[in-house]
């Protein structure tokens, strides 16, 4: 059975950082796009970041740009999160995903597979 694992979240101070990992089992991940998306507390779903298959592709929604980098091992079957200079609106559950037909643009379309979610919670 497919399934994505996230770790990795916790509580942080504004300002610091943190990695989430997202685990495949059931499946490698080399041949799949990975994206991270994530759901604040009463907010819509946001798209954070995915990563191509040979990691040749990356995206960033505006809102994480140049303070998160994905990056992927696909000898371990995981892909990363490293996430910088956190925000108090940083906060939210992650959601690591993918999709047999999921292409890396921020975009919803072809996912179908989604983890349980790694709540990241930035406060001081």
């Amino acid at each position: 059975q497919l399934q994505l694992v996230e770790s990795g979240g916790g509580l942080v101070q504004p300002g610091g950082s943190l990695r989430l990992s997202c685990a495949a089992s059931g499946f490698t991940l080399d041949r799949y796009t990975i994206g991270w998306f994530r759901r604040a507390p009463g907010k819509e779903r946001e798209g954070g970041s995915c990563i191509s298959s040979n990691g040749g592709i990356t995206y960033y929604a505006d809102s994480v740009k140049g303070r998160f980098t994905i990056s992927r091992d696909n000898a371990k079957n995981t892909v990363y999160l490293q996430m910088n200079s956190l925000k108090p609106e940083d906060t939210a559950v992650y959601y690591c995903t993918t999709g047999t037909y999921y292409y890396c643009s921020g975009s919803l379309a072809g996912i179908n597979y989604w983890g349980k979610g790694t709540v990241v919670n930035i406060s001081s």
